[in-house]
Formats: C-alpha cells, structure tokens, sequence
C-alpha cells in the first residue's frame, strides 16, 4: 500500500510506481488499492484511441486492465521538466496535483494525477483523477528545437527551386490531392493544419472568404476579444508579450494571415465548399470545390470541418417582419453604425452580439432598443468573466492546457457552479439593477455558468463591457421579445398597442446547429450517420468533436482559440495514426 507521508512528490512518485506494476503485473487487487471509490478517469487517445472519461472505480477497473493489456503502458515518472507537485485546490477539493510523463508501445504521452487521502483507508493518498494523454507517436516525432528540418531542398542547391517556388507548388495541388482538406480558415482551421503540418500530412485549408483573417476582420465593427491574451494563442506561435489583454479583431485576422504564412500552411481562399460524397471502397472522398469561377474535383481522404460552432444564421420566422420597410440584417452581417446616425434600430437577441451591437450603434448616435428573446446570463467582464481562466495567469501554457485537458465532465461543471455563484456576488449590484428595468436573468443549466452555455449552446451570455449599464440606465431601452404583437411597417407594434418606430433591425438570433450544414454539403444520410455535433449528449465528450466520427473520414473541430489549440493536437494524431495503419 502507498506510504503515509506529507511529502508530495513521494506521494505522487509511490502511487505511480504502484501504479506502473500492477499494470505490468496484470494486478487488478493492487490496482483497486489505488483508486477511491468515487474516482475519475479521463483517457485521450493515450490507452484507448478515444476520448473518453470514467467515473468511479469500478467502472475504471473494468476498463483500464483491458485497455493496459494492448498498449503496455510503462516508464510512469514525474516529468521534471513542468511543474513540480503540489497541493491545490480543484472544483472545491483540495488534492495532491502531479504532471507525470509515460510511455506506450506506440507514443509518448503526458498525464495528472490527484491524489487526495481515503478516510475509509487510513486516510492513505489515492487517485481522485487521473489523466493519460497522447503527446506524440513514436517514429513521428514533430521535427521542432534542436530536431529542426534542415531545409536541404533549397539551402544549398543554387540551381534548383528556391523555398517560394516550393511552397508556391506545394500550395497549388497542381499535381496531386490533398490527405486532409480542411473546411474553414478560422483558429480551427489553422490549428489543425498547422499540428497536422508537422506531422507530415498534406492539407488543404479551403475558405470561402476572399482574405484569410476575413472570418474575424469582417465582423461587427467595434469587437475585440472578451477574453485574455494568455488564453489565446494559438499551437507553436504564442501571440507577442506585447499585445494588449483584448485582442481587436483586425489584429487577429492580420495575425492569422501572418501564421499562414510562418506556418507554411496550404490556404485557398476565395473557395466555396459545395459538396462531398465518400466512396467506401476506395476509402477517398469526391468533393466539389468552386474557385475563381471554375469547379475543382478533390479527392481527399479525410476533410476536417472547422466551419465553428456559428456556422448558418439562423434567421428565424418571425410573424409580420416582412412587412417591415425598413432595413432587416443578421448580426453576422452587420458591419458598424456610422450609417445610422440619428436613425431608430431595435436589435432582436441578447446575447454578446446583440448587446455589442446595440452598444455600437448607441456610440454611433442610433436609438436603440434592445429586445430580449429569453432569460440571458450577464457578468461583467471583469473579473468575473475572467474567472474561469485563472489557471492561465500563471505556470506555463503547455501546463495550464493539460490542467484544462484533466477535468472530468462532473467536476468540471461543479467548478463552474462555483465560479457562477462567486461571479453572482461580485456583480450584484449590476445584476439587481438589470432585474429592476426588467432584464430577465439566468445562470445557465444547474447555475453552471456561461461556459456550458457556450459548450451546450454556443452562446445565452453577454460579457458587460458597458451594454448593461446603458441599459439600466435606460440610454438602451429593454423591451421583450414577447411583448411584440407583430411587425409593420413602421417597425415593431406591441401587445399594449405602442409602436416601436425603427429604420433598422438587427437580428441577434445565433446560428443553426452544424448537423444542419452537414445535411447542405453531404446529404442526409451522413447527417444522419454523424448525429449531433456540439453539446453533450449521454458521454462526458462534446458530441463528435475532435474525434473520429461514426462516418469514416469527417471530423469536426471548434471553439474558441484555447479549445481549438488544445484539442487540434489529439484530432491530428488520430488522423496521422490513420494514415500509419496505427488504428482502424
């Protein structure tokens, strides 16, 4: 059994050397010694080739010796090169936190261990979490550092081509069909180009805009990022310690056209993504492309899509606003508000689009009307929108991202109850104030926060950068969405019989689910095949996302950019495994 001792690095170092012989032992009694009853294990890629979490002990101990037994996972050690043991305090519960490195036939691969003492046992340290992640795959270590390429193909042949002629060709496809074609040239697309870049697979982004960045630097006038520069970066390019804490939206799409080009990544722009139907047999897909006014046939053998989470507008139907002779746009389409200067705009939702743009075209000198939809989760975007990133303001990104990769799915959203409750308390008086004008509020399913809004529904928050504070102070007005008749002509009448007069109306309404665009580009049979994407449905995973999908060859990867740089690593080393043969 593990030593009583105070010493965290011993603690941690004999519950892995345990560990390690009873794997290799094939010892399921040792092995139940080291786990607590209610316990969590979160395997990616590492054991199991999936994504996939484990609650309790017994449900790890059916799994894991199984798991172990084709792998022959060994060489468990504290990896001094991160952060050294230690005690913290995760969802609430103080534990024993270790980073440790390991190794199995196939890869390398980085974990967590918390352990915290067993009052049933002698109150002896035991697993509370564990993670087992796949880092990278032996005999395909990425070529970085001191195992740089050399660039032999034009450092010294003087009459050969040069490094523009090679990256001009390689870019064209003139001659050969991408491995990956990647839909989407936002911070997912890039991600997972760049990870799969440097694991020798050849990919294609494809975007529909004319310039790369264009997915940020033609949104709403005046966004910026609403969370921290630490946060962000993206894989092998941290953002200069220079830049300010909120990122603008043209220097992010300005940096995204720079990490293209750093990053030797194949980008067609100006390239529509009409179709694609898979031929089983040959394992390839036939995808139409629309370029410059010609059509493209490709034959990829994995398409990637990273179209995020907003991929189709959703414009609902709603009754009478045809009849409105004003202007109608989707807040994907809305630009700024110098245009409507002294003009009345009603903005229909109120989530973070549709108060930023009431707060813009309110600086623009519009009257707004702010009109609320359903009840909208509000916290100031200091500190306590920032809360959920506070791992991030110290230790190093590679550590923070593995801390992020650990949290099983309970624990997770019990550290996000507590968040929301600790936000609650810090905007009070904010939130008080909104509830007395009539702003309806809420705290999202089980008061567990805007980041399950954002990871079950893509958004139902607003960040307060000032919106909130217009509307309590009644600069915005509020109406809801329910208190509207109909829409005429003039603009919005209401059930009490008031006219809400606008020239313009700006519809804050979301997006349509990804499901959707899968059924537009591929059919409804593989729609069907795939089922949901985003949200979580009966595992502890986001719904085929950065996985292998049950259609072969169609991945998904979204989010923000924290998620997009974290999770690109584990979707490229599926699809590399893929082209080796490593799994089926």
């Amino acid at each position: 059994m593990l030593d009583k001792t105070d010493d965290v690095a011993v603690s941690a170092e004999n519950w892995l050397m345990q560990f390690e012989a009873a794997l290799s032992d094939d010892d399921e009694a040792a092995l139940k010694g080291l786990f607590l009853a209610e316990s969590y294990w979160r395997d990616v890629l590492a054991l199991s080739w999936n994504l996939q979490t484990l609650n309790g002990a017994e449900a790890i101990l059916r799994e894991l010796p199984v798991l172990a037994r084709r792998v022959s996972p060994k060489n468990f050690a504290i990896d001094p090169a991160r952060a050294a043991p230690r005690r913290v305090r995760r969802a609430g519960t103080s534990s024993i936190e270790a980073i440790f490195k390991f190794e199995t036939a196939v890869g390398h691969g980085h974990g967590i261990l918390r352990l915290i003492p067993d009052a049933a046992d002698g109150n002896r340290p035991k697993a509370w979490t564990l993670l087992t992640a796949l880092e990278e795959l032996k005999g395909f270590e990425e070529e970085q550092g001191a195992s740089r390429p050399r660039g032999q193909a034009y450092s010294r042949d003087f009459r050969g081509p040069n490094w523009l002629d090679l990256r001009r060709a390689s870019a064209a496809y003139a001659d050969r069909e991408p491995v990956v074609l990647v839909v989407g040239g936002g911070q997912a697309g890039l991600a997972i180009a760049a990870r799969l870049k440097q694991l020798k697979v050849d990919t294609l982004i494809v975007d529909r805009e004319g310039r790369i960045g264009d997915n940020w630097r033609k949104r709403y006038h005046a966004l910026t990022l609403h969370n921290q520069v630490q946060v962000n970066h993206l894989p092998y390019m941290p953002f200069p310690a220079n830049w300010p804490v909120y990122i603008p939206k043209d220097k992010l799409a300005n940096w995204f056209e720079s990490y293209v080009d750093a990053m030797e990544l194949n980008f067609w722009t100006g390239t529509e993504f009409v179709s694609g139907v898979y031929d089983e047999a040959r394992g390839l897909w036939k995808v139409e492309l629309r370029r410059d006014g010609t059509t493209r046939i490709m034959r990829p053998r994995h398409i990637v899509m990273a179209t995020g989470v907003s991929g189709i507008p959703n414009v609902p139907d709603i009754p009478g606003l045809k009849n409105f002779a004003g202007q109608v746009v989707h807040s994907s389409r809305y630009g700024d508000g110098e245009n409507w200067h002294g003009k009345r705009a009603l903005v229909i939702g109120s989530g973070n689009s549709g108060h930023d743009i009431a707060q813009d075209l309110h600086s623009s000198g519009a009257s707004v009307t702010l009109v609320q939809r359903s009840p909208t989760l509000i916290t100031n975007i200091e500190p306590s929108a920032q809360l959920a990133y506070a791992a991030y303001n110290e230790g190093t990104l590679e550590d923070n991202d593995l801390i992020a990769t650990s949290m099983p799915l309970k624990l997770a959203r019990g550290s996000h109850q507590m968040i929301t409750q600790q936000s609650r308390q810090l905007d009070e008086a904010l939130l008080q104030a909104l509830a007395r004008v009539g702003f309806k509020l809420d705290y999202g399913e089980d008061e567990t926060g805007w980041q399950f809004k954002y990871l079950s529904r893509g958004g139902g928050y607003y960040f307060n950068v000032g919106c909130s504070d217009l509307v309590v102070s009644g600069a915005i007005r509020l109406k809801q969405f329910a208190d509207i008749d109909t829409f005429v002509t003039e603009g919005a009448r209401l059930k009490s019989g008031e006219t809400l007069a606008a020239d313009l109306i700006v519809l804050a309404t979301g997006y349509r689910p990804q499901e959707e665009l899968v059924q537009r580009l591929f059919g409804e049979a593989v729609a069907q095949r795939v089922g949901p994407i985003w949200g979580f449905g009966e595992g502890q995973e986001l719904r085929n996302m950065y996985m292998r999908t049950p259609q072969a060859g169609l991945y998904f990867i979204a989010g923000s950019l924290a998620q997009c740089r974290i999770n690109s690593r584990y979707l490229a080393l599926q699809i590399k495994a893929l082209e080796e043969g490593l799994i089926q």
